[in-house]
């Protein structure tokens, strides 16, 4: 199956916000997951957000102050908003990258939400499918071949032009620019040039036109369409977690597609105030309006204690 079929810009029409009690809903996720042949998890920045990686606030300016200072809180407002800063030399622009993957991508281990979702579906055949390039997926214990990440990755480079279809672990060379870093710049021979075209180089994160989707990723892309493949027919439990609209035609809005052509499937929708549902969906789906990290941990509770209702399907 050609996942890029499910792509959607396109939302549900008859979106509601579930007013079933949490108590129940949560039991429903549990029963749902309990019997669920296999497992789809989709997840988005809020699941990160909710795991403790968060980019503004406190954690922001205590790792960025200097950089704050430098260029002044209104460019500087937050992690995301600091990405897009046009830095005026590379020194100054890896000066800052170094410091954000280190923060976000290589000095957090495996962070305990993550640690729960694994929990969640170790027992049975499961993907992922994610926005997040912060690597958590790896660190909780998910296996390479089970991960799609669609948006890059914090530990990757690539050439800026991508002149050539390869990205680059600069894991090691973020840690040794981190530490070198000094008036938010590092030494002007630790900056990385292109090895083809000697030109600069990026993050490999798709922010324009020249996002690299190296042999890795079109492996992935593969293995996802392998595994919506062996799905079909099946009970398939559509896990969505913190996928808001910033990028709903990835995740969000192709779930409602795939559960639109697939009667089997049901979703689990968990947002901290986003998680409205196609009501056309019915009892297959559930849209839960909670801090991820309690209700994950209540839905993994519920299983564990076997409370959940049913299969959640109507007949």
């Amino acid at each position: 199956m050609d996942w890029m079929q499910f792509l959607s810009g396109t939302p549900a029409r008859d979106y509601v916000y579930q007013e079933t009690p949490y108590e129940e809903q949560v039991r429903r996720a549990a029963g749902l997951l309990n019997r669920a042949d296999a497992v789809l998890i989709g997840a988005g920045a809020g699941l990160s957000t909710a795991a403790g990686l968060v980019y503004g606030g406190r954690r922001f300016t205590e790792n960025f102050g200097e950089f704050i200072e430098r260029y002044g809180p209104a460019a500087m407002r937050d992690m995301y908003a600091a990405g897009f800063y046009p830095f005026p030399t590379e020194e100054e622009r890896w000066g800052y990258w170094s410091r954000h993957a280190y923060v976000n991508r290589i000095e957090p281990q495996a962070l305990p939400l993550y640690l729960k979702v694994f929990e969640m579906v170790c027992g049975r055949e499961h993907f992922v499918l994610t926005t997040n390039v912060d690597h958590q997926f790896w660190k909780a214990g998910f296996e390479d071949e089970d991960i799609f990440a669609t948006q890059g990755d914090y530990g990757l480079i690539q050439c800026a032009k991508a002149c050539h279809g390869k990205t680059y672990d600069a894991t090691g060379l973020f840690v040794r620019m981190n530490q070198a870093v000094k008036d938010c710049r590092i030494p002007s021979g630790m900056v990385p040039k292109c090895p083809v075209c000697k030109g600069p180089m990026a993050m490999n994160l798709r922010c324009d036109g020249y996002f690299v989707e190296d042999g890795h990723w079109h492996q992935a892309a593969g293995r996802y369409g392998d595994f919506l493949n062996r799905a079909v027919g099946r009970r398939l439990v559509l896990l969505e977690l913190g996928v808001g609209f910033n990028t709903p035609a990835i995740i969000r809005f192709p779930f409602e597609k795939m559960m639109g052509e697939n009667r089997e499937w049901s979703l689990i929708r968990l947002n901290l105030d986003e998680a409205a549902v196609p009501e056309s969906l019915g009892y297959r789906a559930v849209g839960i309006n909670m801090d991820l990290a309690v209700c994950v941990g209540d839905i993994r509770t519920a299983m564990r204690e076997g409370t959940g209702e049913g299969s959640g399907h109507e007949e």
